[in-house]
């Protein structure tokens, strides 16, 4: 099972269906470790609450197919998907604000399983500058122009106080980096040619805030 060289990887994927590959892929990991060697769509769908029409087709931009009756060799769709979704190459990455929530991410040592390295965090705290996070060392922001060259990061993180979001987005965009994973509810303003996901805690509370409310009101 391979996927073919076909489809161009840098393809638009529907955004949909990007969000449900890691869905797939962290269930096909989880049955790897248990020994298992094959799947069907069936199941995968049945495990992440998608049909099975919509995994065989989510597969399919990929140019994924599994055997009749026999379904996918799991290891080979693990390799696959890790490769497609860009976590088996390492993505250099900085981080902006050494907060409890950038500090946190610093020390999680799930992102690098998924292909993101932070190899520095920047601040402006004197209790956290010269200090390392899990061996990560942390800078002032200051010195961002000199540190961003010698660190070689393509990604940056942004976990500042709201207020220093935008200011701190033109920095890093002064330095070359052109993506961002910001975590901020602020939508920071960014050129074309530049990659954000929001990724907003807050926003994300207010909807399962607000569906618990229809639940409840009903």
């Amino acid at each position: 099972m391979t996927a073919s060289d076909e489809r161009p990887r840098h393809e638009r994927l529907p955004e949909p269906t990007l969000r449900r590959l890691p869905w797939y892929l962290a269930y096909l990991k989880l049955i790897r470790g248990r020994g298992e060697t094959v799947v069907s769509s069936t199941r995968i769908g049945e495990e992440t609450g998608v049909t099975p029409v919509q995994v065989a087709k989510d597969l399919s931009y990929i140019n994924i197919s599994g055997k009749t009756r026999v379904g996918y060799e799991v290891d080979a769709l693990v390799g696959i998907l890790d490769d497609f979704l860009g976590f088996s190459h390492a993505h250099r990455a900085l981080l902006f604000g050494v907060g409890q929530l950038g500090a946190a991410l610093m020390r999680d040592a799930g992102l690098g399983q998924y292909g993101l390295d932070i190899v520095a965090g920047f601040d402006v705290r004197p209790e956290l500058v010269g200090t390392e996070i899990e061996g990560i060392p942390v800078y002032h922001i200051d010195d961002l122009p000199d540190r961003c060259p010698t660190l070689d990061a393509t990604i940056a993180v942004i976990t500042v106080p709201v207020e220093e979001a935008q200011r701190v987005t033109d920095q890093v965009l002064a330095c070359g980096i052109r993506a961002l994973w910001n975590f901020t509810p602020f939508r920071i303003r960014v050129p074309h040619n530049v990659v954000v996901q929001n990724t907003s805690i807050y926003a994300n509370l207010a909807v399962m805030f607000n569906r618990l409310n229809s639940l409840t009101t009903r």
